[in-house]
């Protein structure tokens, strides 16, 4: 899939019905939990401003969601040491069918690149262990391993990539 074949539309209220059929599906519960509590936390964060929320397209078709936050908004000691302006990143891929396609690493990186050239210092994420799936996606779309993590939710490793 080229670069130019991932969009990253605003999510809107209008989304949320689709978001919410996607939290349910097993592959995200696996690793999102709760789908209930997830869609209260997703749909919230709707009216935060210091959150960033886009449903992911290719070629026109929505299959994920992706959120970007400044970590100054969420603070949290396991990530303390990143530079003003770093901005933090989780996602999933909702439509089944376009997993194990190369999808979630490609759009991670259009999306990272895409906060760089808006003047992110750094992109970071925290993965469970476990998940090496996401692992991964993460290191394809030029993320690097930094160190394990103790986070408000739980031991994360964290990842990090630089412009």
């Amino acid at each position: 899939m080229p670069a130019d074949g991932y969009q990253f539309v605003p999510m809107t209220a209008g989304d949320l019905p689709m978001i919410r059929l996607w939290l349910a599906t097993p592959e995200v519960v696996e690793w999102w939990g709760d789908p209930d509590e997830q869609f209260a936390i997703v749909s919230g964060d709707l009216s935060e401003p210091a959150m960033e929320q886009f449903i992911v397209t290719a070629d026109g078709q929505a299959f994920g969601y992706i959120q970007s936050f400044d970590l100054k908004a969420w603070p949290d000691d396991a990530f303390r040491e990143h530079p003003d302006g770093t901005r933090a990143i989780d996602q999933f891929i909702g439509d089944p069918d376009m997993i194990n396609h190369g999808h979630g690493s490609a759009f991670i990186r259009v999306f990272a690149d895409q906060l760089f050239a808006n003047g992110a210092p750094r992109v970071i994420t925290d993965p469970d262990p476990d998940n090496a799936r996401a692992i991964r996606a993460y290191e394809k779309a030029g993320f690097r391993k930094e160190r394990m993590v103790d986070t408000l939710e739980g031991p994360a490793l964290l990842m990090v990539r630089n412009p």
